[in-house]
């Protein structure tokens, strides 16, 4: 390796900046973050500076630079945009052996400041060695979408009990095995869940519940990987499609799941984000043609995390709009499963928006309600869908047109209320259909719309034919 990598306590040290510009901003940022005590010297120095100096967070020198002013520093960053001066500044540093970073100019550097995840006191470094910083950024966030800011919090708690693990457990075998046992039981999924107080509490009992009277393990080898009795279940909201617009904690969920569980409207390229070496059970449902009934897509789940196993139950746009996660919860609970929730951008959000259509408008609607075509068979057709100044979002209603239409010129919407059809929303091959409801029938058979596609009623489906920005132009004929 080109560079030995270090993570250095600057707490209570001193370190120079030559530079007050906004690049020496950064810098100063990072190393004040740390703890460090900084001198800047520089005949000007930006806002930011200057409310550090005030704070007494800073000293400022407005001399030029001497090396004398390197006298008792730990480390030394050049941030000025004069390359003789930088070099000058380098050139000090190395004589008295001090580290330095000359920014953008990474032959004079004899340090680094990489790109870094901080998910204090867990820190994450990464560093090309100033050969390729976009490329150190990319892996950077690349990283973020794998650790969620609980980590943080579970290296305090493991910190606060270092010394009692290492009284109980004096060899580093045994040690290390502890470690991997506990971080793949209920500390962990406590600290993700920000469940921190149960998270220590469970700490404490899995160091209770491990004591010996020689103060070492006697568990053997085997018993310290049990595999869990119950694995658990994470229902993911995956949005429409677009997988740029599925969140980090679903993303972090499909890279941990043993097994994923997914629905016809899941896009391969969501799918493609997760776990190479997950198995994949296909569970999709299309209206009137159930290839997966619910009864066994519960039995599945159940089965999966009786196993032990991560199970991911991952469902198009949000679990809990009109996505059937609450019965799936219910049932998880009945069966003592432990679950989580992430949720999606619903349809109805993301389509819209994707067609240029806002749901509420201080000029045209201030409200919006979701429904859906489809309903228990118990239900009652007596709720009506309208309401004055309100946006209807309609899933799963292209396939009943025709009864749809009747429906809304019964409860009291308007011939010449406008519509939009969204069909594919957010993928690439998205179309958006409008007329008015007097049309609706005739636009869908004429455009052979299929699902999945959301109806959107009211005056802002409208404004999509000025509005639109994504994918093909609107078509209103």
């Amino acid at each position: 390796m080109n560079l030995f990598p270090i993570f250095a306590n600057l707490a209570g040290r001193r370190a120079l900046i030559v530079g007050g510009g906004v690049v020496a901003e950064r810098k100063a940022a990072l190393l004040l973050s740390a703890g460090a005590q900084l001198d800047v010297v520089a005949a000007d120095v930006t806002a930011l500076f200057g409310k550090w100096i005030a704070a007494g967070k800073a000293r400022h020198c407005a001399e030029a630079f001497d090396e004398q002013q390197l006298d008792g520093c730990w480390l030394a960053v050049a941030a000025t945009d004069d390359r003789r001066l930088n070099a000058r500044v380098a050139a000090a540093a190395n004589a008295r052996r001090i580290f330095v970073n000359v920014v953008d100019d990474p032959s004079l550097c004899t340090f680094q400041v990489p790109s870094i995840v901080d998910r204090s006191p867990l820190m994450i470094a990464v560093s090309t060695g100033g050969a390729a910083p976009m490329l150190a950024r990319l892996a950077r966030e690349r990283i973020e979408t794998l650790f969620d800011h609980s980590w943080g919090t579970l290296a305090g708690l493991l910190e606060r009990a270092r010394a009692r693990i290492r009284e109980r457990y004096a060899s580093l075998p045994a040690r290390r095995r502890f470690y991997e046992t506990l971080l793949r039981g209920p500390v962990m999924r406590l600290a993700a869940a920000r469940r921190f107080d149960e998270a220590n509490a469970a700490l404490d009992a899995e160091l209770a519940g491990s004591s010996s009277s020689s103060g070492e393990s006697q568990i053997p080898d085997s018993d310290l990987h049990p595999l869990p009795e119950n694995g658990s279940v994470t229902l993911v909201g995956a949005g429409p499609g677009d997988p740029g617009l599925v969140t980090l904690n679903a993303l972090r969920a499909l890279n941990e799941a043993d097994v994923i569980l997914h629905d016809r409207l899941v896009s391969p390229d969501v799918l493609d984000l997760a776990r190479r070496d997950a198995e994949r059970i296909d569970v999709g449902k299309i209206v009137g043609k159930h290839h997966t009934p619910q009864a066994q897509i519960n039995e599945l789940m159940l089965a999966e995390a009786r196993k032990g196993k991560r199970v991911v139950r991952v469902k198009g746009g949000d679990a809990f709009i009109f996505g059937r996660g609450g019965e799936e919860i219910e049932f998880l609970r009945e069966h003592g499963i432990r679950y989580s929730i992430v949720p999606g951008i619903t349809a109805a959000i993301a389509c819209a928006a994707y067609a240029g259509i806002p749901l509420t408008h201080r000029d045209y609607a201030q409200s919006v309600r979701f429904a859906t075509a489809h309903r228990r068979r118990s239900e009652s057709d007596g709720d009506a869908l309208t309401a004055a100044g309100e946006t209807l979002a309609i899933y799963m209603g292209v396939a009943e047109a025709a009864p749809l239409r009747d429906r809304l010129f019964a409860d009291g919407w308007l011939a010449d209320t406008p519509f939009a059809i969204v069909e594919n929303g957010t993928r690439p091959e998205q179309r958006v259909v409008l007329g008015t409801l007097a049309e609706l029938v005739e636009r869908v058979q004429a455009h052979d719309v299929h699902a999945p596609a959301l109806l959107i009623l009211g005056a802002v489906a409208a404004l999509a034919a000025q509005n639109h920005w994504f994918a093909a132009t609107p078509v209103d004929k």
